[in-house]
């Protein structure tokens, strides 16, 4: 296969328009029949612009064809199609690729596409930067800028999608699967975030599965149930300890949603949920949270919250190293060991295979370029390192850096 080098990619911004218009990439089909109205047009023309923006990826109402010509004309006087500049692209050798996105003011955002045999994958970031401060996350030691919009969220999709049909010559959908696990924390940005998960399953849109939708969250409890009224799609929880101690250090949102309101509100989330199972993330970190009686800590901690019944599932995700992190990857025995008793204990367990780590995008390793606003990197730089107390193999002690 081959694919376009890393120069900007033709097509990326097209149909920019004028800074007064409005950009029809931030509206889901309710909002874009409001729109459509308040022009003096009837729904049907609204059903038909989504289907040419989404489906099609046609950001010139020009070609437009059976939109009449009055109607392409008001269009063009108020709205645009406008997706985000692409800065680079990089290809992985395993077949991931990583897209860098301009989204002004100095930030720019990363998109991975991931291909299997039976799926292909987007992971698309919500955030420009992010103000978690997780220890083992790339984005998180870089800071935080702002939220995304809608349409910038949206623009991800719509350039990955349409790009790849065009370079692989397919009419079908190429992605089948969304991951919201970019850079940020997708439930900080909800607002935003909820209009473009309804453009993903609209069937005039991307005709996305529930089931094929996944959020990421590092735990804002609120917002898991707020979602689970408002959109309920597959969740994944990143969890990556099995006491509040050692998740205070590695998750700090953890000490505003600690463990005893976190496992509750995944519960909760079950009754509305895609899927019967919740997916929880657990990076796997040498010496810190990969032991053996840690493992059998977490899963007393899940069966606690069971009820009799198999409701979650943990994905091993190998860490990906990075000079700030100061923390190593545990050893494959190691991880396969912590799946072991974890899959023993009757718990669906999977190790993720890494993918995309020569190009910086595997898991955790999503950076970007943005300007750190709220000054997360700074004080995250200040921050003592975790090592591992020689005499414990479940505590973390410090030492200045």
């Amino acid at each position: 296969m081959v694919w376009p080098g890393n120069a900007r990619l033709p097509g990326a911004a097209v149909g920019a328009g004028s800074a007064m218009t409005t950009n029809l990439l931030a509206y889901d089909l309710d909002r874009l029949t409001t729109f459509c109205e308040g022009l003096g047009e009837k729904r049907y023309r609204a059903l038909q612009l989504f289907r040419w923006i989404h489906q099609k990826g046609v950001p010139d109402f020009d070609a437009m064809s059976d939109l009449a010509r009055g109607v392409r004309e008001k269009l063009a006087a108020v709205a645009c199609v406008k997706p985000l500049a692409v800065l680079s692209q990089h290809i992985s050798s395993d077949g991931t690729v990583k897209w860098l996105f301009d989204v002004g003011e100095g930030d720019a955002v990363e998109s991975v596409f991931i291909p299997d045999d039976d799926r292909g994958t987007l992971c698309i970031s919500s955030q420009a930067g992010c103000a978690m401060g997780c220890r083992f996350c790339a984005t998180g030691h870089q800071g935080f800028s702002r939220n995304l919009t809608t349409g910038e969220v949206l623009a991800q999709l719509w350039f990955s999608e349409h790009f790849l049909r065009r370079h692989l010559s397919r009419k079908d959908r190429v992605i089948s699967n969304v991951v919201m696990m970019g850079m940020g924390e997708p439930l900080q940005n909800y607002s935003e975030l909820l209009p473009a998960l309804r453009v993903m399953l609209d069937d005039h849109g991307y005709g996305l599965s529930r089931r094929r939708v996944t959020v990421s969250t590092a735990g804002v409890v609120p917002k898991i149930d707020a979602l689970s009224q408002d959109c309920p799609v597959a969740l994944a929880v990143s969890l990556h300890a099995p006491n509040d101690d050692l998740r205070d250090k590695l998750v700090p949102l953890n000490r505003k949603y600690p463990l005893a309101e976190l496992l509750p509100a995944c519960r909760r989330y079950l009754a509305h949920a895609p899927r019967d199972f919740i997916t929880f993330e657990y990076c796997m970190l040498a010496g810190v949270n990969d032991q053996p009686e840690q493992a059998h800590e977490l899963v007393k901690l899940m069966q606690r919250y069971a009820n009799g019944t198999t409701w979650c599932k943990f994905n091993l995700i190998p860490f990906n190293p990075f000079a700030q992190s100061g923390l190593q990857r545990s050893r494959p025995e190691q991880v396969h060991g912590f799946a072991r008793i974890l899959s023993e204990a009757g718990i669906v367990t999977t190790i993720r295979r890494t993918r995309g780590d020569d190009i910086d995008a595997a898991c955790g390793q999503l950076a970007g370029d943005v300007r750190d606003r709220t000054r997360v990197g700074e004080r995250i730089a200040r921050q003592r390192t975790l090592i591992l107390r020689p005499s414990s193999t479940s505590d973390l002690s410090v030492k200045e850096t």
